[in-house]
């Protein structure tokens, strides 16, 4: 059953990381079946995305420039971001700021477990492996996501004037952030990590500030508050 392990080890990075935004929710946690669903989403994105991955390189090249940005950040962030707009903006679920950020995480780490588990199956398989991609890989896949869902809640919840301008963001910050996250790993073959350390520092920073601000102008956290104060 040594599968089982592989497949059990490749999956608890996403689950952690999924649990850990989800409890972030100060005032109106999410139904778990919507959360459950959207992971889903993330789940069925991976084949497709390769698919089109995998053209796309045989079409363009590999450039690693055109690589990172283009062919794996701007593909898979789309995919994510269309998931997201279509699934979630629209629906009643989605009644503050931070509920984007619940679901785009959820998405994404749907997309980055199931990424994952291929990985850990078609590769030797080693705890130092699965711990270098638990704390690379996935967690960059969540944090990408804080940002667009961040982005999102303040397109919808935001100055309608500027809606257009933060949907874009919503899309383009993660995609550059993914972009150069991927490119210093294909360019820098010795040292990386003194460039891929201080990138996920500034984004798990990054990434907390928007979980803050977002909780912040939850239009429940007033009435909790007097709840509380009752």
């Amino acid at each position: 059953m040594e599968w089982l392990s592989i497949v059990t080890a490749a999956v608890a990075p996403g689950i952690a990381l999924l649990a850990y935004f989800y409890l972030k929710d100060r005032y109106d946690t999410e139904p778990i079946h919507m959360v459950a669903r959207v992971f889903v989403y993330g789940l069925l994105l991976v084949f497709p995305t390769m698919v089109l991955q995998r053209a796309l390189v045989l079409s363009l090249g590999d450039n690693p420039f055109l690589f990172a940005f283009g062919i794996t950040a701007a593909v898979e962030e789309f995919f994510k971001w269309f998931i997201l707009y279509y699934a979630i903006y629209k629906h009643t679920v989605f009644d503050e700021p931070y509920d984007s950020i619940v679901y785009a995480v959820s998405v994404s780490l749907g997309f980055a477990t199931l990424e994952n588990v291929i990985y850990a199956l078609l590769n030797p398989f080693s705890f130092g492996v699965l711990l270098f991609r638990a704390l690379l890989p996935v967690s960059g896949h969540a944090l990408f996501a804080v940002m667009m869902g961040y982005f999102m809640g303040k397109a919808k919840f935001g100055d309608p004037a500027k809606k257009g301008r933060l949907l874009l963001a919503s899309l383009a910050v993660p995609v550059f952030f993914h972009g150069l996250f991927d490119y210093i790993l294909l360019q820098t073959k010795t040292g990386w990590v003194w460039l891929i350390v201080p990138l996920m520092v500034f984004l798990w920073v990054r990434g907390m500030g928007s979980v803050n601000r977002a909780n912040a102008k939850s239009p429940f956290r007033a009435v909790q508050e007097e709840e509380v104060k009752l």
